[in-house]
């Protein structure tokens, strides 16, 4: 069965699922017996050998000499050992064939190659290919065997994304580099700064844009009959990418080098517009999408003015594993509604796993932690943002009676006017997702008048930009359902009537 090229067969760019038949799930199973163990032996052993080599080039400089780019042999003997090493160990892989297409430019041309679509970490097999150029990494890299060898040899850029000074050094080092009108090698930047399942490319990252100066599109392309090398958020996982790729007797592999892209005057000053520029014109070459989608912390969302509306909505999914756990509408209404008074009368809002067991009355804590692991990246989460979320989708208020509790919740001094730190963590609340860059609907927001409920429900609804958030992410799943105390056979419950459940917050919404 020959892999399927539409976009909808997934949801998003950040799910794939590699699809086979019988046959090839027989032969993919005996060849993999034969292949799988032969080819990882083999390119690991070469990949070890890399990495030994690989310390060459640096070992006996002083820490001033390794911020200045290798010279003389340092940069030739090693640079070809290891580039050939490296073409091995993808060639062990079953990497045989490998199609150039176009000329690469040279520094002077293109300081920055910027690589797409990105399908996963047999993506690497464009180094060689392209003189083993410069990469950006993340700095823990450097403790991994062999990696942090090979990165230190690459002399790549490292950052730390947990540390916001790491980041900024890491901005001031790419347009060093960048600018360095060929003192420093030619750098390779995935924009993307993700993995996705390359039936659309995702929204890029500025960051080899941000120097203006002119760059190399390259796109990759796998022309065979089975997609075996993606690797992204949700589906084949990475061992299932390398088994199903060594189990095929080889892969093809196309490195299309596109014309040198020179910014204007304007996408000079403007690195947002820069990228996406670029990411329309490499789409248009994929002929697939081009999108607004990013993956922001291990969650993939959209930007739509300035928020960022997850592509899959925590708050179903939650009202999914609720109703799985033989919640009825009712009762997740009763819950819903005391995490609100709690709420209300400031007490403790974030809350641990445990705390989220009880307050959904659960008996097993394992649904609690899938739940939190929805809206948080670690074992803590704030109960407003799970109660007004789901609130939206349960049917338990209307998107009126929901704004008027998000701003009992978020109006910290309660003269009903928001400000511009309260708004991104009430629209964070709604879609149960932080928001981080809400400057744009807060100035469009005041440019109406005073930041009150009722000029925010009015820009969700009249202004088109924002009724997607309207129409989509606060309406309640199955709306219109016949009543029904317990769960339909698809795990939702058919009680989404959008009637309120508690007299406090009736009495609360009469009082607004």
């Amino acid at each position: 069965m020959e892999r399927r090229n539409t976009t909808q067969e997934y949801p998003h760019p950040f799910v794939y699922e590699l699809k086979l038949t019988t046959a090839q799930r027989i032969r993919g199973v005996v060849l993999g017996i034969v292949l799988f163990p032969i080819r990882v032996t083999l390119a690991a052993l070469l990949f070890f050998i890399m990495g030994l080599i690989a310390r060459l080039r640096l070992a006996g400089l002083s820490s001033e000499e390794r911020l200045k780019p290798a010279r003389g042999w340092r940069r030739w003997f090693p640079q070809h050992a290891v580039r050939l090493l490296s073409r091995g160990v993808f060639l062990a892989l079953g990497f045989l064939r490998v199609k150039i297409k176009g000329r690469q430019a040279g520094v002077a041309e293109a300081p920055v190659l910027a690589v797409a679509p990105h399908s996963g970490f047999l993506d690497m097999l464009v180094l060689p290919c392209t003189n083993l150029a410069t990469v950006v990494s993340r700095s823990e890299n450097t403790s991994l065997p062999v990696i942090g060898a090979l990165l230190e040899f690459n002399q790549a850029v490292l950052v730390s994304r947990k540390d916001p000074e790491s980041r900024k050094k890491c901005v001031s080092q790419i347009t060093e580099r960048l600018t360095s009108n060929g003192y420093w090698p030619q750098m390779l930047m995935f924009p993307e700064g993700t993995t996705t399942n390359g039936r659309a490319l995702i929204k890029f990252k500025p960051g080899a844009f941000l120097a203006g100066v002119p760059v190399q599109p390259v796109l990759l392309h796998y022309p065979n009959k089975l997609d075996t090398v993606r690797w992204t958020w949700k589906g084949t996982s990475w061992l299932q990418c390398l088994w199903h790729t060594t189990s095929q007797f080889y892969i093809n592999t196309t490195i299309e080098f596109l014309p040198v892209y020179t910014p204007s005057l304007e996408e000079k000053e403007n690195p947002n517009l820069y990228a996406d520029n670029v990411q329309k014109l490499m789409a248009k070459a994929l002929g697939i999408p081009s999108t607004n989608y990013v993956m922001e912390g291990r969650f993939p969302v959209k930007h739509v003015g300035g928020l960022s509306l997850p592509l899959e909505s925590p708050a179903k999914e939650t009202l999914k594993l609720l109703h799985h756990a033989s919640l009825s509408t009712s009762e997740v209404h009763t819950v819903l509604s005391r995490m609100i008074d709690s709420c209300q009368t400031d007490q403790e809002k974030i809350i641990s796993v445990n705390q989220l067991q009880q307050w959904l009355e659960l008996s097993d804590k394992e649904t609690a932690a899938k739940i939190c692991s929805l809206f948080s990246k670690d074992d803590t989460v704030d109960l407003r943002l799970i109660c007004l979320s789901v609130s939206a989708v349960s049917g338990l208020c209307s998107v009126e009676e929901l704004l008027a509790t998000a701003f009992r919740l978020y109006d910290s001094d309660g003269d009903g006017i928001l400000t511009a730190v309260e708004l991104a963590g009430l629209m964070g609340a709604l879609v149960g997702r932080p928001q981080f860059n809400t400057s744009q609907i807060y100035s469009e927001l005041t440019s109406r008048g005073q930041a009150n409920k009722e000029m925010l429900l009015s820009l969700l609804t009249e202004e088109p930009t924002y009724q997607e958030l309207v129409t989509e992410y606060l309406q309640p799943e199955g709306a219109g359902h016949e009543a029904s105390s317990h769960p339909t056979a698809d795990g939702k419950d058919g009680n989404h009537n959008g009637t309120m459940q508690n007299g406090n917050m009736v009495a609360n919404k009469k009082e607004d």
